[in-house]
């Protein structure tokens, strides 16, 4: 079963990616901020990492994107969702440790969701693969 990091500072929003992974038989760690995020990411350990990472990028406090590239830095592989329902993400791409992090802008519907995490995963595996040779 995989793992997901779900960081958005909405209990709302965690609620309903949760549900809807869930349903698709993920196993769910939720966050309510970036701290939280990132203590979660970092306290796993080998057997119980994270296999997938969905961060807001606006979270009270701390911006989402430097969650991501803290994410990134400790593994360069590791596929994310960035959300947003406040802003285009086309700004995304630009910054170099998060070209191939996947948008998602909010609201969205579930298969939505679905799509989003498996292109995410995709978007990584030429990374993963060329790391390995």
């Amino acid at each position: 079963m995989a793992r997901v990091l779900v960081v958005d500072d909405q209990s709302d929003v965690r609620a309903m990616i949760a549900i809807v992974l869930r349903v698709n038989r993920f196993e769910i760690v939720e966050a309510a901020s970036a701290a939280e995020g990132i203590k979660a990411f970092d306290a796993a350990k080998e057997g119980t990492k994270f296999d997938l990472a969905i961060v807001d990028i606006f979270l009270q406090g701390k911006s989402g994107l430097d969650v991501m590239t803290t994410m990134r830095a400790r593994q360069p592989d590791f596929p994310i969702v960035a959300i947003s329902g406040m802003t285009a993400l086309d700004f995304v791409a630009e910054a170099p440790d998060l070209s191939n992090v996947v948008c998602l802008q909010k609201p969205f519907r579930p298969n939505d969701l679905m799509r989003a995490i498996e292109n995410a995963r995709q978007a990584v595996a030429p990374v993963a693969a060329r790391a390995a040779v």
